[in-house]
Formats: structure tokens, sequence, C-alpha cells
């Protein structure tokens, strides 16, 4: 007699592959692409291929995402050290022969012209956390010391390059890791109180502090000017504080319900500088008005409380430094990007994720919300 053996059909053979995704943090990051998409036609339509770039690396950034949730979170920490070498080697390399453009030498030629600070992004939450999770249960204050020392390493090396807005998310991303591991707040507090009582001094000799021939001596002149133009961007209004105030009218003009998709005169008359990268949310604004703001805020605050969620179920110490750490890259992205379009934050290369134009951040948010889903995944299949 003899036995038939019925093929299972092509969705059970797929099924296993998107078992343990998480729905939640899936359908936050549809939205926000979809709003992305919307965003991008209206201000890009008429700037080359921008949109149809745009949905190009919207799906390569979810392939990657695709591709880095099958790896589990164990193989995940064999990348630490190597990728945080690597990493910091290149940067290195940079400052001895990079390619200077613009006055910034932030790029090496390897075969391929690649900027190394992007790779930090991801590699310095996962050294920390691959760090703390060696050193679980018998953490000292000289292990957070280690920790401050292999974070200053590359924020180091990325500040001299000049590049203040990828230092800036490369150093949000490791004190996130730090403060996640259990920083004492004794620890917390005193430099928090020195950076508000240094902002406070700014503010308020800012004539005297931004006059001309002053010198910061510890801020590179260029930085120096942007929190002088934040601070007071009239000065100089056709030159360096003709972004903030082209933002701030864009922003201001779309009242509360916007001048509506396609309407935006300060968007397609082009008066808003970098409409389709870093200053995409004032074009936004400008057509869906405050009702559009809170919208996207609101998708955003769920994709974070979202991956802090994910975080807190997290099964091991590495996964859940490492989900919370990367969960904080894109509120520093969101929150640096809106603050500056707005006014209250110096002018820094930062994009908004899933909104503006560009293939290596969104390479870098794939990748970031590819390792979510890895440890979403390893939760459930693990319940199961």
């Amino acid at each position: 007699m003899s036995a038939v053996f019925q093929q299972p059909s092509l969705a059970r053979r797929v099924a296993p592959i998107f078992q343990g995704f998480d729905g939640f943090l899936a359908f936050a990051v549809l939205l926000l692409a979809c709003a992305g998409l919307l965003t991008m036609y209206s201000s890009g339509f008429d700037h080359g291929t921008r949109f149809m770039d745009h949905g190009r690396n919207m799906l390569l950034a979810g392939f990657i995402m695709f591709v880095v949730a099958q790896v589990p979170p164990q193989r995940l920490m064999s990348f630490a050290v190597p990728l945080y070498v690597v990493g910091v080697g290149l940067l290195v390399a940079v400052a001895m022969f990079g390619i200077t453009k613009k006055g910034a030498t932030r790029w090496i030629n390897v075969g391929m012209v690649i900027q190394p600070s992007e790779i930090l992004k991801i590699a310095m939450p996962l050294m920390l956390a691959w760090w703390f999770q060696r050193r679980e249960g018998q953490l000292r204050t000289l292990d957070f010391v280690v920790a401050t020392v292999l974070l200053a390493i590359p924020v180091g090396l990325i500040m001299k390059q000049p590049d203040l807005g990828t230092s800036l998310l490369v150093l949000a991303a490791g004190l996130s890791v730090i403060f996640f591991a259990g920083l004492s707040w004794k620890l917390i507090v005193p430099p928090v109180v020195i950076g508000v009582v240094a902002v406070s001094l700014i503010v308020g000799f800012e004539s005297q502090l931004c006059a001309d021939g002053v010198d910061w001596r510890v801020l590179h002149d260029y930085q120096k000017q942007r929190i002088c133009t934040l601070l007071d961007p009239t000065k100089d209004p056709l030159g360096k504080g003709f972004h903030i105030i082209q933002g701030m009218i864009a922003i201001g003009s779309g009242g509360i319900g916007g001048k509506g998709f396609m309407q935006g005169t300060q968007t397609h008359l082009e008066f808003i500088p970098e409409r389709t990268t870093d200053f995409i949310f004032a074009a936004y604004s400008e057509e869906f008005g405050l009702a559009g703001n809170l919208a996207l805020i609101a998708g955003f605050i769920f994709l974070i409380f979202r991956g802090l969620a994910i975080a807190l179920d997290a099964p091991t110490l590495f996964s859940r430094l490492l989900a919370g750490a990367v969960t904080m890259i894109f509120f520093t992205y969101a929150f640096v990007n809106m603050g500056m379009v707005s006014g209250i934050l110096p002018v820094v290369g930062v994009p908004l994720p899933f909104i503006s134009y560009g293939g290596t951040a969104m390479v870098t948010l794939g990748l970031a919300l590819g390792i979510l889903m890895s440890i979403a995944r390893a939760k459930r299949l693990v319940q199961s």
C-alpha cells in the first residue's frame, strides 16, 4: 500500500517567515511611510525623480528590515564588536585621508565612497548593549566609565569631521543604552543642571557672545553661527537665518487645517530651502496644518511607545537595551528635525524619519526596524 503525502500550500510554506512579526509596529511604519510618500509627491514632484527615488528607498528599507528581522538577537550580538571596531577604524581612516566636501571630511573611498559615521548609528548601541550584557549582575561604576569611553571615541571623531547632526544621533543612541542599563540619577542630574545653566547663560548673554570676533573655542565657527542664528535669525534674514525664518513662515501659514495638498505657496514657490530633505516638515506643515502635525506626531509617539514596549518584553538584557536604544534613535531623529525646522533647535543635518528624502538615512531606519522586529519576533516565537 503506497502512502500519499500532500505537499503544503505556498501560503503554509511562507507563513513561518512572517511568524512573530509585530503587527502594531508594522502598522505604525506603514502610516508614516504613506505620509512620507504623500508629502514627497507634493514637495518633490517637480524636483527630478525625488518621488520615485523616495519610494525605491522605502522598498529597500523594507527589504533590509525583513532580512534583519530573520536574524535572532543572539546572532546580532555576535556582530557588535566587529562592527564597532570596523566603524571606529574607518573613522580614524577618514580623519587621516578622508574625502573633503564643502569643508567637511566625512567620506572615504574603499572601492566606493562611503560615510563611515552612518555605521556607528547602529554599531554604537550594539556595542554598548553587548558590553552591559557581559557585565550583567555585577555592574560597577567602572563599567559605566568604560561604556562612556567607548561612546566618546566615535562621537569625538565624528564631531571632528565636523558632523554635528550624526554625532548627536550616535551620542543619543549610546546614552540611551547607558541610561537603560541603570545609570544612577546622581550621575544624570549634574550634567542636566549644567546644560540648563549653560543654555540660560547663552540666551541671557546672546548679544555679547554672538558679537563679531568672539571665539567660543570649544565649537567650530559654523556651529557658533548656527546657535547665534537660532537665537536671533533676523540678524541675517537672507543668509544664515533664511532657513529658520522661511520654515517658521511655512509652519505658521498652514494654520489649523493647512492650505491643502499641493497648495503650499512657500513650498512650490521655492521659498523653503531643502524642502525635500531636512526642511520637509515645513512643507508638510504648510499643506496639512496643525491637525496634520498632531496626526504625524501621534504616529511617531505610537511608534516610539511600541518600540519601548518591545524593549520591556525582550527576553535578555542585550535585547532590552538594544531595543530601547534603537527606539530612541527614532525619537531623536523626529525631535531634532521638528525642533530645528520650528526654530527651537539649531539647524543640523538630521532628516525626518520616513518623510525626508535620503537613501542612507532610510537604510539606517530599515536596519533599526529590523532589529526591533527581530527582538519582538524572538519573544513571540519563544512564547509559542
